[in-house]
């Protein structure tokens, strides 16, 4: 079992996350001609937060309202079972018809690919987009599968020993991003 050691390095501070989730979302204004058919996906937790971000940040900037859903994707992971005997499975939450839809998925930090690889796997159960677009606050690098964003937030270079913590206001009461260092017991 790994335990956590300090925090190492701030990367982004209240600021400074603000600031990325609204370039993020200006980004995505840009690269889409048309918002209308956009859905947006947060990864249950922090991802929904920023999704819901993105998605107020659109409307002040376009008047448009983005459609938000949240994924929850504890079925669809390969290592359930080593998470936790009993995982907290909580609702995915896509009242919404998302076929031929661009549907941006969410996440907070992007590592192996895994988490997201699962989110397409749970999006496809409700049916079938057109398109998938992926955005993140951080990338850290170390994929283990064959994705990668369309919006970055930070990239961030990272060792195995090291995890990059999101923390939002609306889940630990402030908004910032720091690297923490990782040791096995």
């Amino acid at each position: 079992m790994a335990k956590k050691i300090a925090d190492k390095t701030k990367i982004l501070d209240s600021k400074q996350v603000h600031k990325t989730i609204r370039r993020i979302s200006h980004e995505i204004i840009e690269r889409n001609k048309s918002l209308s058919d956009i859905v947006i996906a947060g990864i249950r937790t922090r991802g929904v937060y920023l999704a819901d971000r993105i998605a107020k940040d659109i409307l002040d900037i376009e008047g448009v309202d983005i459609p938000c859903g949240a994924l929850d994707i504890t079925l669809y992971r390969d290592d359930l079972t080593l998470i936790s005997e009993q995982p907290q499975v909580k609702e995915t939450e896509l009242n919404l018809d998302i076929n031929d839809k661009l549907i941006i998925i969410v996440d907070d930090v992007l590592f192996t690919g895994r988490t997201i690889r699962c989110a397409m796997d749970a999006l496809i159960d409700f049916g079938r987009p057109r398109a998938i677009q992926l955005a993140v606050l951080v990338d850290r690098g170390h994929r283990e599968l064959p994705i990668r964003a369309d919006y970055v937030g930070k990239n961030i270079p990272t060792s195995t020993k090291e995890s990059v913590e999101v923390r939002l206001k609306e889940v630990d009461g402030k908004d910032e991003v720091v690297v923490v260092e990782v040791l096995d017991d």
